[in-house]
């Protein structure tokens, strides 16, 4: 039998969610096309070699020992081919690259091997070949991190749209959008979860859930008129105190515990 091979193939995380046929291209050993596998260069069959009488091992005595080692004739084959194929040198198989087709599962993980039954290197002489074993990487996303058949994903919000609320369009994993609710007073760090939205399960008609993430975008380089507006904004929230923004109330709350209990 020949060897087992592998391989590994990278992939996009939408090809994961989706799947796909792909083709690899791979070094290989492959049955010889001139002979067909035989090894024979006339076609005739392999003959039982006659030093180890076709068990590819032979035994020598030296001194009080016997020792085993490989037939030398036969070179462990246990048969000797009379006319050997040119080509291959009555080995029935050949170096070189072949192509294979890859069918990838939808929802398929990182680390998961497909395997391929028959597509490994080709046995000596004919014998059965071994099989392929396709590794997958999937390919770091600039925008979506995936956990099992979960999605997660970071996205900015206006700090008005945070504090008044509002939808916001983000994309999924299928090349869509979809519309998510900000509800009013929302806070850097809190997710918002899209049911459905995820991955797709292997060899199910579920999928996973995606998990949107907000951090609130502080507003940069201000002119004078929304300077002024932020300003106002920031003294109607010092007279309103904890009712506008109680973990700043809480905060500082604690701070001056922690000076006192010092001072003690």
């Amino acid at each position: 039998r020949g060897s087992d091979m592998q391989f590994s193939l990278d992939i996009t995380l939408e090809d994961a969610f989706k799947g796909k046929d792909a083709k690899l291209k791979i070094p290989t050993v492959s049955t010889c096309p001139d002979c067909k596998g035989s090894g024979s260069a006339d076609g005739g069959k392999a003959e039982k070699c006659p030093d180890c009488g076709g068990a590819g091992r032979v035994r020598a005595q030296q001194g009080f020992f016997t020792i085993e080692r490989t037939c030398p004739t036969c070179n462990g084959q246990g048969s000797i081919i009379k006319s050997p194929c040119q080509k291959c040198s009555g080995a029935g198989r050949v170096r070189g690259d072949k192509t294979v087709q890859i069918s990838i599962p939808a929802g398929i993980s990182e680390g998961q091997r497909i395997r391929l039954s028959g597509e490994g290197e080709a046995g000596i002489r004919g014998g059965a070949a071994g099989d392929l074993f396709v590794l997958i990487n999937i390919r770091s996303h600039k925008f979506f991190r995936r956990e099992g058949a979960n999605l997660h994903c970071r996205v900015p919000v206006p700090m008005t749209t945070a504090a008044l609320g509002g939808n916001l369009d983000v994309p999924t994993i299928e090349g869509q959008k979809s519309s998510v609710k900000i509800p009013s007073g929302t806070q850097t760090g809190q997710q918002l979860r899209l049911k459905g939205k995820g991955m797709n399960i292997m060899r199910s008609d579920n999928r996973g859930d995606m998990f949107v993430e907000i951090f609130v975008e502080t507003p940069v380089n201000l002119d004078k008129k929304q300077t002024d507006l932020m300003k106002q904004l920031d003294d109607s929230l010092e007279k309103a105190g904890r009712k506008n923004t109680p973990q700043s109330e809480g905060f500082f709350t604690k701070v001056k515990d922690l000076w006192t209990d010092l001072k003690e």
